[in-house]
């Protein structure tokens, strides 16, 4: 291996790392909110999560150089996005955890005055991530990804898809931790893991749009 391709591939590793930290912030907050999830369904997630993280680049790459001066202005707008679709995310998966805090009290109560049973399902109580609200994570957690597309410019089309290939494969790694981290303390939080991790996500989109600014 010469030097040029492992400083390539150390610099790609690199970007990975970067742009994964939001990602595995969310995963951590998915995982935290579905404490059951199985093998199958974590390692799915992060692929989505990694499949965002291998277009945006690609995709920031073709921008860059066919349409520059426009996806410079569009450039602008991402902060945005990123911040009002976590916060969006994030108050869903707040409201939830405290919606079923709320349930279980009204159980507890049930079941102390001995009412006749419960009038709750809690077949579901931690709700499992639907595939819209997973493409949307994927979305706002990639969006700002478009603008490696101007550090890689300089490569060639087969260099600038071997670095979103390397970036891809350190997101899903990184997201497979988060979940199963997650998952892990989500089962000793019970209901605050769903309101930890919304606020999680708020979190996020507050530190990408504040960020942007500075």
């Amino acid at each position: 291996m010469t030097a040029s391709v492992a400083l390539f591939i150390f610099n790609s590793i690199a970007l990975g790392v970067g742009l994964a930290m939001d990602a595995f912030s969310v995963s951590l907050a998915n995982g935290l909110h579905e404490p059951e999830m199985s093998g199958p369904r974590t390692c799915m997630i992060a692929g989505t999560y990694a499949l965002f993280q291998f277009a945006m680049p690609v995709i920031g790459w073709a921008c860059v150089r066919s349409i520059a001066t426009a996806f410079e202005v569009f450039r602008g707008i991402i902060p945005w996005m990123a911040l009002v679709l976590l916060l969006f995310l994030g108050a869903k998966m707040l409201t939830e955890g405290v919606r079923t805090h709320r349930e279980d009290l009204e159980c507890e109560h049930c079941a102390n005055r001995e009412c006749g049973g419960c009038k709750h399902d809690h077949a579901d109580q931690y709700r499992r991530l639907s595939a819209g609200m997973l493409i949307l994570q994927g979305l706002a957690t990639s969006i700002d990804a478009l603008s490696v597309g101007f550090t890689i410019a300089e490569y060639g089309l087969a260099r600038a898809i071997a670095a979103s290939l390397i970036i891809a494969a350190v997101t899903f790694v990184i997201c497979v931790l988060g979940l199963v981290m997650g998952r892990t303390v989500g089962t000793r939080l019970e209901w605050k893991a769903s309101v930890l991790g919304g606020v999680i996500l708020m979190a996020i989109g507050v530190e990408i749009f504040v960020s942007a600014l500075i």
